[in-house]
């Protein structure tokens, strides 16, 4: 049986985006994900693909913005203690930009979207953390914005959430996210060399 996605049924899907024509977006990777209450299960190797996606897109001249989650003082993503911290994998240089939200939806309240358009790129590769929150968040305004976004799932991650019938494994929500995304919102790729040349 065919499921065709809302992109296939409307024809406005697109290609996934290759570095040299989009911005790399990376939300979240932030300490609290390794070692605060909201670690994740999938980090490590979600942290390793960012780190790949992060080394090329520099060696490419690709423009790479940093989201970073501004918290509760002494609590979750703590603003001034290592909880809200970029990972030190992950640390920006001096000519990446970081943009600090308080909102799931990266684009809330922030200078986001002025700063995508300075830069004149419309497509956006997406990763980072959670897939089914600020990920999903962002991804969904971006369309309403008029970006692009291509998603690769193995740099992104999220964790278990009790529901209705239990507790959903972290898997199963990342799958469930990237899926519906994958509708209508983004092109999902799996893993930075899949991305185009």
């Amino acid at each position: 049986m065919s499921h065709p996605s809302l992109f296939q049924l409307s024809g406005l899907g697109y290609p996934p985006a290759g570095l040299n024509d989009a911005t790399l977006l990376i939300i979240d990777a932030q300490e609290e994900y390794r070692s605060g209450d909201l670690a994740l299960p999938g980090l490590q190797p979600a942290l390793a693909e960012i780190a790949t996606l992060l080394e090329r897109a520099r060696a490419a001249g690709t423009p790479v913005v940093h989201v970073r989650h501004l918290g509760i003082p002494g609590g979750l993503f703590d603003p001034e203690g290592p909880r809200g911290a970029i990972l030190a994998e992950l640390t920006p240089t001096a000519n990446e930009t970081v943009v600090t939200k308080r909102l799931p939806n990266a684009f809330a309240g922030t200078e986001l979207h002025p700063l995508l358009g300075e830069l004149g790129r419309r497509n956006l590769i997406v990763c980072g953390f959670m897939s089914h929150m600020c990920v999903s968040s962002t991804v969904r305004v971006a369309k309403d914005l008029g970006y692009r976004c291509t998603l690769v799932d193995s740099a992104c991650a999220t964790r278990p959430l009790v529901g209705l019938d239990g507790v959903m494994d972290a898997t199963i929500l990342h799958r469930a996210a990237m899926t519906a995304l994958a509708d209508n919102f983004a092109v999902i790729v799996p893993t930075a060399d899949d991305l185009p040349a």
